[in-house]
């Protein structure tokens, strides 16, 4: 079979510009080649697609994140009348959050995480990475601490895309 295939590609053989041998390359390796010789900026390292995704833990946890982050540890707006209505996108909760040292602490040291890890999954070839932050219901925990951890990481030059996965549950 492999010579009646041989036989059947050597003339395509003949007209390649690139003849890969890829039989004591890892899947790194070969991975590695096709971004850097046919990938959409051909010669460069891929780019990284970074989503953080805001969800809430009575839904579920968000499927294929690659690494997920809990913050119920952080008091909950949501015990607070006035706080109850809003979401992680309204400034008095985002103040409520950063009046916590603890939120402050957690979005650093998120941040000083991803900052280290994110090159060495790019340097995989990972072309893409989710991160999920999960609170109880996604409305108010989760969803501040994603805005402030993409607002660290783009100050770090990482486009980061958001998603607020039950954000519009917990409206209705």
């Amino acid at each position: 079979c492999i010579r009646a295939e041989r036989a059947m590609m050597s003339e395509l053989r003949g007209a390649a510009d690139l003849i890969l041998d890829t039989s004591d390359w890892s899947i790194h390796d070969i991975r590695s080649l096709i971004y850097r010789e046919f990938g959409r900026d051909a010669g460069h390292e891929p780019v990284m697609n970074v989503s953080l995704v805001s969800f809430g833990y009575k839904h579920g946890a968000p499927f294929g994140a690659d690494l997920l982050f809990d913050v119920r540890f952080l008091p909950n707006p949501h015990f607070d009348p006035d706080l109850r209505p809003l979401t992680g996108l309204d400034e008095p909760v985002r103040e409520f959050l950063r009046q916590k040292t603890d939120f402050q602490e957690l979005v650093t040291r998120l941040a000083d995480l991803l900052r280290f890890l994110l090159p060495r999954y790019q340097q995989e070839n990972r072309s893409y990475l989710t991160i999920g932050i999960g609170c109880t219901g996604g409305q108010h925990r989760s969803v501040a601490s994603v805005e402030a951890l993409a607002a660290q990481l783009g100050e770090a030059s990482w486009t980061v895309r958001v998603k607020h996965r039950d954000l519009e549950r917990s409206k209705s």
